[in-house]
């Protein structure tokens, strides 16, 4: 059984950091590529950042470059995402996601690329 779980979330204020964690089991962790979503009242889910499993090349969505830094460490199954110069409009629940379903996918913010998800953690940043 695949279980996907996000930790760190927490209320901050405008200009501050967080480091956000997400840990996989039951899955081959290193084999997958791995991202960060998260998604806003009101609003869709929102790619913000994906690490390839080879040679962990990462991929940011503009609004997140320079701010937001994606990692990996294979030998604890764990995804991170440092957020630092948060601003009001990252308010948001983040959200991890682990393994593409499909070898050809090449949208990798995409939701729907995704096969395991967590349930989400709350990143708050007040103004």
């Amino acid at each position: 059984q695949v279980q996907v779980v996000e930790s760190g979330g927490d209320l901050v204020q405008s200009g501050g950091s967080l480091r956000l964690s997400c840990t996989a089991s039951g899955v081959a962790f290193a084999t997958c590529t791995v991202a960060w979503f998260r998604q806003a009242p009101g609003k869709s889910r929102e790619g913000v950042a994906s690490m390839r499993q080879i040679g962990f090349i990462p991929n940011y969505v503009d609004s997140v470059k320079g701010r937001f830094t994606i990692s990996r460490d294979d030998t604890k199954n764990t995804l991170y995402l440092q957020m630092n110069n948060l601003k009001s409009e990252d308010t948001a629940l983040y959200y991890c996601a682990v393994c593409l379903r499909g070898l050809s996918s090449t949208n990798l913010l995409g939701p729907n690329e995704y096969e395991y998800w967590g349930q989400g953690t709350q990143v708050t940043v007040s103004s």
